[in-house]
Formats: C-alpha cells, structure tokens, sequence
C-alpha cells in the first residue's frame, strides 16, 4: 500500500505478485476496495496494482471537483505506470475504467501489452446505450440536488438493479456514498469517445467482456468495441455489469497473452 504524486493529486495503489504488470482500473463510484479478491486471485499471474482513482476513495479528492474526464484520469495511470516502472502493462478496465484502459491503448500505446475490457464504457457508440445513460446522469443529478450522499445508491440502483444495492455489503455501500462527488464529477465530464476508426488503430490483444444480466445498451456497446478492434475477442458471462476481473475467461486470456510473451 503506498500514495504518490502524479498530475497534482495524490493516488493510493496497491501492489501484489512479480512478474508481468497487471494494471486494474475500477469504474465510476468504486474503488480498489472491490478488487481485492480479484487482485489476490491475479496475483499469481504477475505483478498486480490496483488503485483508487483521483477523486475516489483513498486518492484525493481535487476541491472544488465539478468535473472531471477521461482523459485525466488515463493521464494518471500512465504517470502511475511510468513512475513505478510497471510498463507496458496488461490494464483490466471495468466499465469507467474500461474507457480509461482504451484511452491508454490510443495515446500511451507503449504502456499498454494487452487490454481487458469488462462492459467498457464507450456509451456514444450504441445510440441505446448513450439514451440510456443520459438518463441515469439526469437520475443521478437530480439526487445531488437532494442530498449528494443519495448520488452512489442512484447510480448502483440504476445499473446493477436494487438487487444489487442490497445486496451489497455495508462497506461498499459507504464506498459508493462517500465516493457520490466523484460519480457527479464522472457523470459531468461524460465518456469516452472514440468511434470505430478510432478503436480499430488499437492492435493489443483485447478481450471484450459482456455480461448476460446487464441492460441490453451494455450489451449492444460490448457488441460494438469488439467489432472495431481487430485483435479482439469476446467472451459473454454469466451475471451483471459487475463482472470479476479474475473471472475465468479473464485469467484463461491473460494466460495465454503471457505465453506469447515467453
């Protein structure tokens, strides 16, 4: 466990494993609190870091932190990745993070051995998924307007269904409460956007990852990244938007990227 200064914010990042650098990037809301599990079960592959984003968590938090973009915070991995000497890396992305990981591939290509994409978030290439998420940024806002600790519990309800509120544990819950200026900050600077011409410049190895119970504009987007990057394939799971990034078909992958590299 460890904090550094990258961009003027101060980041929290854990490391466990050696080897090859395995980076995760957690999706809005979140933090490095979810994959704990996950990183534990990776670690036997390589080098795994997990961390919180700016803004997230145990990071800081920019006062005031109306906005924020995609941009700045693949900024930030790749000065983490630079600083620690963890490239070029394989980046697990879960949703947010998803379109983070993607931007790292696009403009710091040499920090990037291969990419894992869990219901990335690039909403403008569905029409359905970008009316959809409109939406719940409207959903989200209007419960800022209320009370920004109902921002987290909005947004989880939204996605991953009420069950998936409830049945999360309270420590999470806290996560998502505490973390509402920072879903607010995500929601306002918006997603990725790249279109297919875009993503088809990325010639990492990629595996895109949907889930059977996400709403059908997760779905659709998945569908749409993995047609525009060539070196690309698709696996479908079981669950909802919160797919594992230790899931088997993930590990199963980078195995396999590892075995290239020997």
């Amino acid at each position: 466990m460890a904090d550094l200064h990258v961009n003027g914010i101060r980041l929290y990042y854990e490391e466990r494993g050696d080897g090859n650098p395995i980076l995760g990037i957690h999706g809005t809301g979140s933090s490095a609190l979810m994959w704990e599990e996950a990183a534990d079960e990776l670690s036997r592959l390589g080098r795994v870091i997990t961390y919180d984003r700016r803004g997230c968590t145990r990071s800081e938090r920019p006062e005031p932190y109306p906005t924020t973009s995609v941009a700045e915070h693949t900024d930030d991995a790749a000065a983490l990745l630079q600083t620690i000497g963890a490239t070029p890396a394989i980046l697990i992305g879960r949703s947010y993070g998803g379109g983070v990981a993607i931007d790292l591939a696009i403009r710091y290509p040499d920090h990037v051995q291969a990419l894992v994409l869990l219901e990335a978030g690039i909403l403008a290439l569905s029409p359905g998924a970008d009316r959809w998420w409109r939406e719940v940024t409207e959903r989200v806002r209007a419960a800022a307007a209320r009370d920004v600790e109902r921002v987290g519990e909005t947004l989880i309800r939204a996605v991953l269904g009420d069950a998936g509120w409830e049945g999360m544990s309270e420590e999470l819950k806290k996560m998502f409460t505490d973390n509402g200026p920072a879903i607010l900050a995500e929601c306002n600077g918006g997603d990725l956007t790249a279109d297919p011409a875009v993503l088809s410049a990325i010639d990492q190895p990629t595996l895109v990852v949907g889930a059977t119970d996400s709403p059908p504009a997760f779905r659709d987007m998945t569908d749409r990244i993995a047609a525009a990057i060539p070196n690309s394939r698709k696996a479908l799971v079981e669950g909802g938007h919160a797919v594992s990034p230790s899931h088997a078909e993930v590990i199963r992958f980078i195995e396999e990227v590892l075995a290239q590299t020997d």
